[in-house]
């Protein structure tokens, strides 16, 4: 069973880190990467039982996924949740056997986007679920691979509060 470490940045999240939390259920680890916070965001992500780090400023992404204890890591944005589908998904790619995953693989996912009172389908999935060894990176979150594998399921962005 490959386990799965979540990763989050937080900058003074504490209004919308809850709900993402909550989601975070087939991660056997939630691992907050906290930058310089001065709100509650440290306490709320301790409450729902994640590692809470201060970051180097000058280390690159790739270190930061050395930091997790698990080989997969799903990194996420404060603001996002995932739907029951994708937690299902996850679930469901967390008890495949380590021999039956690829660790050259990375998986995607579908995003809707909160805008105003209405929601909008990004059209090309996400990479969000990547093996340790990754080293294609977007500031904070890997970079899109046209080989991922799209998993079922949704991630939601929410607006900001």
């Amino acid at each position: 069973m490959p386990p799965i470490s979540a990763l989050l940045h937080t900058t003074n999240d504490a209004l919308r880190l809850g709900r993402t939390l909550e989601t975070l259920l087939p991660c056997a680890e939630i691992l907050i990467l906290d930058h310089h916070s001065t709100d509650t965001t440290r306490r709320i992500a301790r409450q729902y039982g994640a590692r809470v780090l201060a970051p180097d400023s000058y280390a690159g992404a790739k270190h930061y996924l050395d930091l997790a204890r698990h080989e997969w890591i799903f990194c996420m944005k404060p603001g996002e949740s995932i739907t029951e589908a994708l937690q299902a998904s996850l679930f469901e790619w967390s008890t495949l056997p380590r021999h039956a995953v690829s660790h050259d693989a990375a998986f995607s996912v579908f995003v809707r986007q909160q805008t105003g009172k209405a929601w909008r389908e990004l059209p090309e999935p996400e990479t969000r679920l990547v093996p340790r060894s990754w080293n294609l990176w977007h500031e904070r979150l890997p970079a899109s691979d046209e080989s991922d594998v799209a998993l079922e399921g949704e991630l939601l962005r929410f607006d900001l509060p």
